[in-house]
């Protein structure tokens, strides 16, 4: 499947990244979004606990929560039976 990702599998894609803490920066360069998309998916993951925000000192990182393992492994199972593969995103 070409073309662009729907915010589903940008999310998805955000969550398996987000395993280990990762910065701001880090996720919209690995994610290949732009600030403003990055911000509003962020914002969007974090609102529903799938997202925790870790501040310490002047760095901010985001981590994947266990709630968020759910929609990890729905989203894969459904991608696979509707592509025969899980998504094939730079992880």
């Amino acid at each position: 499947m070409k073309g662009r990702r729907t915010s589903f599998e940008i999310y998805w894609e955000i969550l398996v990244y987000c395993r280990e803490p990762r910065t701001f920066t880090n996720i919209i360069n690995r994610c290949d979004l732009n600030s403003k998309l990055g911000q509003e998916h962020l914002k969007f993951l974090h609102a529903r606990d799938y997202l925790h925000i870790e501040k310490q000192d002047e760095r901010t990182t985001y981590i994947t929560t266990d709630k968020a393992q759910e929609y990890i492994s729905l989203f894969s199972k459904m991608y696979g039976a509707l592509f025969d593969d899980l998504p094939g995103f730079k992880l």
